[in-house]
């Protein structure tokens, strides 16, 4: 009786220690992910300085499609009057035909209060290429066309018709830190918009990362008494999601 109760036992137990021995199924991968980036410096003394840059993206992955969403904000005064104040948004839809082949959508939008240009607004479509897709070297290039709406600092209105190019480079050069670089340009007959973005980032904790970065936007038409080019030096605080 002890042998068969003994018996008994184990047969109901070993389905159970089986399955408290098998490893949990992983759980699918997200389609969404993400980065929010914050820097702030202020210095005081002599003079007086504070400069604020936030930042903003979340991209959803299904299939063939991939979407994504940017935004960033830059704020600077010196002595308390203000000296640099820009927002950015930008929207982009690809859809994949190849594992380097895709056809691209963007919406980009700029306002810059020390700009020739108060607001910039450009709708273009185009193919794009993956260049070079490994684990430590990514380039993609992108070439399209569409249409831009600029309003001056004078408030006069400008409709022009772009054509659009784009190289965007990644390099892996270790585990935990990478280097990057984006160009960017608009090319219109009233304007061509230049923007260049080279940013070297380091893993400092999990998902927290140390970036700093340096901007370059360019217009190549303006007013006598206005730079052509604005740039942005800055060092942030990343999280990524």
């Amino acid at each position: 009786m002890k042998l068969r109760y003994l018996v008994l036992v184990a047969a109901l137990a070993a389905p159970v220690s089986l399955m408290a021995q098998a490893p949990a199924p992983a759980e699918p991968e997200s389609p969404w992910s993400g980065s929010v980036t914050l820097g702030y410096l202020a210095t005081s003394g002599n003079t007086e300085t504070s400069t604020l840059n936030t930042g903003f993206g979340v991209a959803y992955t299904k299939g063939n499609w991939e979407h994504g969403f940017d935004a960033s904000a830059i704020n600077a005064t010196e002595n308390d009057v203000k000296t640099a104040e820009s927002y950015s948004a930008d929207w982009r839809s690809e859809r994949n035909f190849t594992d380097q082949d895709f056809m691209f959508g963007r919406l980009s939008w700029r306002k810059n209060l020390f700009s020739a240009y108060n607001t910039q607004f450009s709708q273009t479509v185009g193919y794009g290429r993956r260049i070079i897709d490994s684990d430590k070297h990514k380039l993609n290039g992108e070439i399209g066309a569409g249409a831009r709406q600029s309003e001056t600092q004078n408030g006069l209105s400008e409709n022009d018709t772009i054509f659009r190019g784009g190289m965007y480079y990644a390099w892996h050069f270790a585990e935990t830190a990478k280097f990057s670089q984006d160009l960017t340009v608009e090319a219109g007959e009233l304007n061509t918009y230049v923007e260049s973005v080279t940013a070297l980032s380091a893993q400092l904790l999990g998902d927290l990362a140390l970036v700093a970065s340096y901007t370059v936007k360019y217009n190549s038409d303006v007013p006598p008494t206005t730079e052509k080019s604005d740039t942005y030096t800055a060092i942030s605080l990343e999280y990524m999601f």
